[in-house]
């Protein structure tokens, strides 16, 4: 059975993103025609025709703010969670500021940077336990830009919906994390010729108040835990991590489940077996073996566990629902993908019916994040939306529709955002 705090998590959570209007919305404006979309958004619609089925005009109102940090939206205040509008995701490296918030339990309510301790152990020949300090003497030190994504990055958009945070799209972030490799400490260590798995373990209190459970515990292979752009962070863009992104240590793995990249960190142990903490189980970060109906219930044991997480797109100029006074505008944003590159992203303003090849940078390192522009020339006044679509190196795109799952996870859809141009 799930525990009291992964029940509380999936249940029902009000969409706080107006800005592309909550489900019910949506689901009335899909059946509308053009004359009330256009009503709706405040000007006609050039390429409506192009519009596909079930599609609703992306823009519609402003975000919220959160207190500490710079216009995030809170979809939960018990535990945290916020994420950050698109258009404050226009920095090549995010700010801590601007860095989304994703809480399973109740961060410690105290921490000593100089006194705090990680243990490594489980099935390894040298155990030990290092401070921050120790981490900084005996161990490389190495900053690099690394994307963190929440596994529900997304959710808002499934229909039929799923239980959970409702994110839309600004569960996603790239920092710049200091700290050492989490292979070399691993190393250090000597796994045993068994392991197959790590497993991860914070100082995060459960919502509950009960001391002795755990609120979520999990791991990686141990492949990808050996990887060079895996770390245990002490540092986010030049300053100590800031309390709700992990404070004072932290693991940062890019390419899988943010839940991965474990927060308030005190404990990784290797295993000889996957490891099967809280959240590691049932449909906890899991997804369907195979292509599913939307709605359709799924046999637990069909469930697989989220790895490499799929090629994804953010628009981050112009903003949502913006008002362009000119008819050229220069269109940007980021690409990721799991542990893969980007190679190439397009943008269309017809509703897909033709496509542009955008600029595209190299990512600054692996497991960063890479930018993209183009210059957008609009042919009349009216309402448009920008779409961006971007491909793999393995030659994977994003695709217009979701790929619908139980739990609401990897949503790597088209991100649009609507315009009305004078």
């Amino acid at each position: 059975m799930r525990d009291d705090v992964e029940a509380r998590e999936e249940a029902p959570i009000h969409d706080a993103t107006p800005d592309v209007a909550s489900p019910e919305r949506r689901r009335l404006l899909a059946g509308a025609g053009i004359a009330a979309m256009s009503a709706a958004v405040g000007a006609t619609i050039p390429f409506a025709t192009n519009l596909p089925e079930g599609f609703v005009p992306a823009a519609f109102a402003a975000e919220g703010d959160v207190e500490g940090k710079d216009g995030l939206t809170v979809l939960n205040d018990r535990p945290m969670n916020a994420e950050t509008p698109a258009h404050l995701l226009d920095d090549a490296i995010t700010p801590t500021s601007r860095h989304f918030i994703r809480n399973n339990g109740l961060p410690p309510d105290s921490v000593d940077a100089a006194a705090w301790t990680v243990e490594i152990g489980g099935h390894v020949s040298t155990p030990a336990t290092y401070t921050i300090d120790d981490l900084k003497k005996n161990f490389e030190v190495v900053t690099m830009a690394l994307v963190i994504e929440c596994g529900g990055n997304g959710r808002a958009f499934f229909d039929p919906p799923a239980s959970g945070n409702q994110w839309t799209v600004g569960a996603v972030a790239c920092s710049e994390w200091t700290g050492v490799r989490l292979k070399d400490v691993l190393e250090k260590a000597g796994p045993a010729s068994d392991v197959v798995y790590t497993a991860h373990y914070g100082a995060d209190g459960h919502l509950s108040g009960d001391a002795s459970k755990v609120v979520i515990s999990r791991g990686v292979p141990i492949a990808k835990a050996l990887t060079d752009d895996a770390l245990i962070a002490f540092e986010m863009n030049g300053a100590p991590l800031h309390p709700m992104n992990g404070a004072p240590l932290r693991l940062v793995i890019p390419g899988y489940p943010g839940s991965c990249s474990q927060k308030w960190l005190t404990r990784i142990d290797l295993r000889e077996v996957v490891h099967d903490g809280p959240k590691m189980t049932g449909d906890a970060y899991r997804v369907p073996n195979r292509p599913v109906a939307p709605g359709e219930e799924v046999a637990k044991e069909d469930f697989v566990i989220i790895e490499r997480m799929p090629v994804k797109s953010l628009v981050t100029n112009p903003a949502n629902g913006a008002e362009l006074a000119e008819r050229t505008v220069e269109a940007r944003g980021h690409a990721w993908v799991g542990d893969r590159t980007v190679a190439k992203v397009e943008v269309s303003i017809d509703f897909g019916a033709t496509w542009m090849d955008a600029a595209l940078d190299d990512p600054v390192n692996s497991g960063a994040w890479q930018n993209w522009r183009a210059e957008v020339v609009f042919p009349q006044a009216g309402y448009y939306e920008i779409w961006a679509r971007a491909t793999d190196s393995e030659g994977v795109s994003q695709p217009h529709a979701i790929a619908w799952n139980p739990k609401g996870y990897v949503n790597n859809s088209m991100h649009r955002v609507g315009v009305r141009v004078a």
